[in-house]
């Protein structure tokens, strides 16, 4: 399907959580799925403070973690007109009622800084957490021919110091910050979270035991000078080719991978 006849197409409206929340997406393109739901689950349980989901799509992961926290209160922050529309869409969505009322749509661009920044919405020291799932795909990877799935998938040279500076901003104190990414992006991660995070907690996804990671989840705190710890890794699959107990708790919202 070409990029404009996804455009044209009805949304498909997809169940999260075990049907405890649905998503209003595209057909085609930029879809939310396991990504989101596992960075969501960065976030720990009872969490009761304020959360921007940066670049949050239709608002998969900032959904996720209202789903799951009764007193969390979440902003999703997307640039992109059409996504926009689609997180409208999601928020209206009567199987949303429940938490739709703590939930904000704020339009505005993640790389914009300084007085610019704060005038789109995203003040300084105004939030307790901030998750992301930025582009981590490289510009050499197979390009799609959607022009809104290539722009919510390719990575930006200087993506992670963008993203980062603008959540160390935004973060109140000791505030958190989670993303997922590829491995092969960690590096990046890690120096842009230099001088302004620690205590980084690094948690490798794995498809299977004994297979090489194809995820990192990444959760830090702000001005925390606290060494870095690797996590035991998660493991997807076992043998029977299911979700593992671990996998299937943190994608369904049923428990969070790191502890507080």
């Amino acid at each position: 399907m070409s990029a404009a006849g996804s455009e044209d197409a009805a949304p498909s409206v997809d169940a999260f959580h075990r049907g405890r929340f649905v998503l209003v997406q595209p057909q085609e393109g930029h879809r939310a799925g396991l990504d989101a739901m596992l960075l969501a689950a960065a976030v720990p349980d009872g969490f009761d403070g304020r959360l921007a989901d940066l670049g949050a799509g239709a608002g998969a992961a900032g959904l996720a973690v209202a789903a799951r926290c009764p007193a969390a209160r979440i902003v999703l922050v997307e640039r992109e007109a059409r996504m926009l529309a689609h997180a409208r869409l999601t928020l209206a969505h009567e199987a949303n009622a429940a938490f739709a009322g703590r939930v904000d749509l704020l339009a505005a661009d993640v790389t914009l800084t300084g007085r610019a920044r704060r005038e789109s919405g995203l003040a300084d020291t105004s939030f307790d957490a901030v998750v992301m799932n930025p582009p981590f795909n490289e510009a050499s990877d197979r390009a799609s021919p959607d022009a809104l799935r290539r722009a919510a998938h390719v990575m930006e040279d200087g993506l992670f110091e963008g993203w980062l500076r603008t959540a160390s901003a935004i973060l109140k104190p000791r505030g958190t910050v989670a993303l997922i990414a590829r491995p092969q992006s960690l590096q990046g991660i890690l120096t842009a979270l230099g001088g302004r995070f620690g205590a980084a907690r690094i948690l490798p996804v794995h498809p299977r035991a004994g297979t090489p990671a194809i995820r990192v989840i990444v959760r830090a705190v702000r001005g925390s000078r606290a060494a870095l710890v690797l996590d035991a890794p998660l493991v997807l699959h076992g043998e029977e080719n299911g979700f593992t107990p671990a996998a299937e708790a943190a994608i369904n919202g049923r428990a969070a991978l790191f502890a507080r």
